[in-house]
């Protein structure tokens, strides 16, 4: 495997789905500086060049003809072999950005191309003999190892496009630290974070990302750690620096994009019912539709209507533990009394059915069938890495503990990549 380790730090950061408090607003002053470069000298070159080698992108609207154009070919007979040859269809799939190169001779004759397919072959056309031949093999697919960290200023999405943070990983990341901090409140200005993560590349060009490697998130001066290991049963699992697993049993937050708008208290005022009450549980505003995840493995007790709740889904956990989500607009397609389902798993969707003004989730954490603030309760953390692994997980994870020391340490305006 061919690591490539690439390091990022950004003076606009991150936090998740909610806004740092007292982020700052102003942007760091621009200066342009330009400066006029001497030409570089025209050297001819004696005898046959060979082939002009031309790149171009995929543009909007582009037909393959358009395409070529650009690229200097000038060759009808090569369009119409690539417009009807059978291994050339994967041209017709013309996405924007994608590249092609394209080799010609001095007249503007189609020589060979190269193009990578939607599925990640790699499609070449070649003259043999005066012919033009097309062929199809799988890309050459490896992966690399990027490490790019940042400081939180705003919110982690607005940090993590800042430093180039693929979506997919932003998402992850957070998803890897929901069990320790509600990225909807806990964030704070100056919070930092640093993940390595696989990104996969097909013949040298990007195609997506895979795995968080490894991960630190300073969250109010506590600093958090995640470390990829397979299990014995070949499971991916995270576990601290220490070996204790990451996984909490239970998630802070049932939905991954929301927000709150009602704590948990002993005397809130009822909008329905114009009363003071207690509020048992934690509202989370989003729009119809959206999906409720279950917070933790358990076994479905209910899934019905009951009463000023509507729609509602109680699932029991191991131990004295449950959880109750209210306000559903429906259920999905199987969920009934006595199914099990896995922490993330859909449970529901976010309605406004029963005693409810608008869309949202009515959220409860029970302990022996007595509700608890959700936001505060202290939870269960998933079982510790075994002790007859313990040793390799170690040895396993130092030189990359390393590396998110060695990110942790540079100022925010440095970078740095190494091969």
């Amino acid at each position: 495997m061919h690591l490539l380790v690439i390091v990022v730090l950004a003076l606009t950061g991150v936090a998740a789905f909610g806004i740092a408090p007292d982020a700052a607003r102003d942007l760091p002053p621009v200066r342009v500086v330009t400066r006029a470069l001497p030409t570089p000298e025209a050297v001819p070159v004696a005898g046959n060049p060979g082939p002009f080698w031309r790149e171009e992108r995929v543009r909007r609207g582009d037909t393959i003809g358009s395409l070529l154009a650009r690229t200097g070919v000038d060759d009808p007979a090569a369009l119409a072999f690539l417009s009807t040859h059978p291994e050339a269809r994967p041209l017709y799939q013309l996405r924007p950005g994608r590249p092609v190169q394209v080799a010609t001779d001095e007249a503007g004759s189609l020589l060979a191309l190269r193009f990578r397919t939607a599925d990640g072959e790699r499609l070449s056309v070649a003259r043999e003999a005066g012919a033009l031949v097309a062929a199809r093999a799988p890309g050459i697919e490896n992966v690399r190892l990027a490490l790019k960290a940042g400081e939180i200023n705003t919110s982690l999405f607005g940090a993590a496009d800042a430093i180039g943070l693929p979506d997919a990983v932003t998402l992850a990341l957070a998803e890897l630290f929901a069990g320790d901090i509600d990225f909807l409140q806990d964030l704070r200005f100056g919070d930092r974070f640093s993940v390595l993560y696989e990104a996969r590349y097909v013949d040298g060009e990007a195609v997506g990302t895979g795995r968080i490697v490894a991960a630190e998130f300073e969250n109010r001066g506590q600093r958090l750690s995640a470390f990829l290991w397979r299990d014995a049963d070949g499971q991916d699992a995270w576990y601290t620096h220490d070996g204790r697993s990451t996984r909490r049993a239970f998630l802070r937050s049932p939905m991954e994009f929301s927000r709150m708008t009602s704590g948990f208290s002993l005397a809130r005022f009822h909008p329905i019912l114009q009363t003071w009450r207690a509020h048992r549980g934690v509202d989370y505003g989003a729009p119809s539709g959206t999906p409720v995840r279950a917070t933790a493995d358990g076994v479905v007790t209910l899934a019905g209507r009951k009463g000023g709740y509507g729609n509602v889904v109680v699932l029991r956990h191991t131990g004295a533990y449950s959880t109750l989500y209210a306000h559903l607009s429906r259920f999905p397609s199987g969920l009934r009394q006595g199914a099990r389902v896995r922490q993330g798993d859909t449970i529901g969707y976010v309605g406004a059915t029963g005693w409810a003004t608008g869309p949202h989730l009515h959220y409860e954490f029970r302990v022996n069938d007595e509700p608890r603030n959700p936001l505060t309760v202290a939870l269960p953390t998933a079982g510790p890495m075994p002790a007859e692994t313990r040793e390799a997980f170690f040895a396993h994870i130092g030189p990359i503990a390393q590396q998110l020391a060695f990110a942790r340490e540079l100022p925010v305006s440095r970078f740095a990549s190494a091969d």
